[in-house]
């Protein structure tokens, strides 16, 4: 029987739908998934195909900005995205079940190297011009701490914008802090640590929580094994 709420697609049976995240997390979402059981070889080949049919899962391939708003509908049963995508994307009524660990990059805020004007701004309780992608953890973050801020979005490279001054700092995501050097940039404060999330429909995982429950468990088993032999 097919079961409707409001807000949600008709679940039906068959295999689950796992939205699995092109980019930067790809290859260890693969590598997490095979440790748990998931053959993932013919996503590893050149074909461009978004949907791969597996034993146990349908594997949907897409942007990990997307996974929430597939996995909200119910396009998709389950899904692995970033903590940051899940920050930015906070009203998407999805579960957070697992920190699968990997994917570790800092949300931070960012300025000029040597240039005080974040400092400067902040003692005088004047207004900070802050770039960013991600507004939403931005603004959260300075009203948390109680400084007012202007926020200014954009799209492209965030590091661009003091150099020419847009605005007096950044507010980005970073793994190594490689581009933030090469552009004489430097972390000013840690927002928030990110690492990849496994996430459930709503629905799914009240009308299949066996299935969604065995899969989380098997990816917290890899996850654990693959963090071990790192």
């Amino acid at each position: 029987m097919n079961v409707a709420v409001a807000g949600s697609r008709t679940v039906p049976g068959g295999k689950l739908k796992l939205a699995v995240p092109r980019g930067a997390l790809f290859g260890e979402t693969l590598d997490v998934l095979d440790a748990a059981g998931v053959d993932t070889a013919e996503l590893r080949g050149d074909s461009r195909s978004l949907i791969f049919e597996t034993e146990q899962l349908t594997l949907v391939t897409m942007r990990p900005s997307d996974v929430p708003t597939y996995v909200e509908s119910g396009a998709a049963d389950v899904g692995i995205t970033g903590k940051d995508v899940l920050l930015e994307q906070a009203d998407r009524a999805v579960y957070e079940l697992l920190d699968l660990g990997f994917g570790r990059c800092r949300m931070v805020l960012a300025g000029r190297r040597g240039d005080n004007r974040l400092g400067e701004s902040q003692r005088r309780l004047g207004m900070m011009r802050i770039a960013t992608k991600y507004p939403r953890i931005a603004a959260d973050y300075f009203e948390g701490t109680g400084r007012q801020i202007e926020l200014i979005e954009v799209k492209g490279s965030v590091e661009l914008a003091p150099l020419i001054g847009l605005g007096d700092g950044i507010v980005d995501l970073v793994a190594t802090g490689r581009t933030l050097a090469e552009n004489d940039l430097e972390v000013r404060e840690e927002i928030v640590v990110c690492t990849a999330r496994f996430v459930a429909n709503r629905v799914a995982h009240k009308l299949r929580a066996e299935e969604v429950d065995d899969l989380t468990a098997r990816l917290r088993a890899a996850s654990r094994t693959l963090e071990a032999a790192r």
